[in-house]
């Protein structure tokens, strides 16, 4: 976040570095000085960065998307290319971080169906880390049921590192449902369970058993 005492340089004068940068060295600063400046105007040109073969200037782009945050969501699920794959993973990772209650079924979505691992890692993750405060009371239960249903098919993806960011997801998720939501809690809780005795891979079943152990004091007043 840009310091509010410190002059900052002319919109414009940013966007233009950007458009112009002629290396992946400039660009990459570029990115990096209008991220940092936070400015609603520059979405536009931050989202088209993710698209560029420079993930570097990408992963800047990205963070100056999750600190701009809910004026980003709209751009962001409106300029997503479903036809440049790089763009659109970059992208999951801004929704993802954002947390927006809007980016739900785009993180579902692409948690169960794409292609790319770490897409459906990215997803996964940002599935346990939406902020159900800021959606409707009376959508909550379903969305969550929805991410829930979601994590559950992810824990069985074939790559370990996406298991890894579901159980992630579930144990984020678990701290955020409460008794009332259907048994979410108690499910969450057989699933982990279940990983630790069946996942094949050490991480997973290391990270399973860290889930279970922030979230099971509170079982009691469940």
């Amino acid at each position: 976040m840009p310091n509010p005492q410190s002059p900052v340089a002319n919109p414009q004068s940013l966007i233009r570095a950007v458009e112009e940068a002629d290396s992946s060295s400039k660009l990459l600063d570029a990115v990096e000085e209008l991220s940092a400046a936070c400015l609603p105007e520059a979405i536009p040109i931050l989202i088209a960065a993710l698209g560029y073969n420079n993930p570097g200037a990408a992963v800047a782009a990205v963070d100056g998307l999750v600190q701009l945050g809910e004026p980003a969501v709209r751009p962001l699920l409106q300029l997503i290319d479903d036809h440049n794959y790089t763009a659109r993973a970059w992208a999951i990772r801004a929704l993802a971080g954002i947390g927006d209650p809007r980016g739900l079924d785009t993180l579902l979505d692409a948690a169960k169906n794409d292609f790319a691992l770490s897409v459906r890692r990215a997803a996964a993750r940002g599935l346990g880390t939406v902020k159900w405060e800021e959606m409707a009371s009376e959508k909550l239960v379903s969305a969550q049921e929805s991410a829930l249903e979601a994590l559950l098919i992810v824990c069985q993806d074939p790559e370990w590192v996406v298991r890894y960011a579901a159980v992630t997801g579930l144990e984020n998720l678990a701290k955020a449902v409460t008794e009332t939501e259907n048994g979410f809690y108690s499910k969450i809780l057989v699933k982990l369970e279940e990983m630790a005795t069946k996942d094949e891979e050490i991480a997973v079943c290391s990270r399973v058993n860290l889930a279970r152990e922030r979230i099971s004091p509170t079982d009691t007043l469940r």
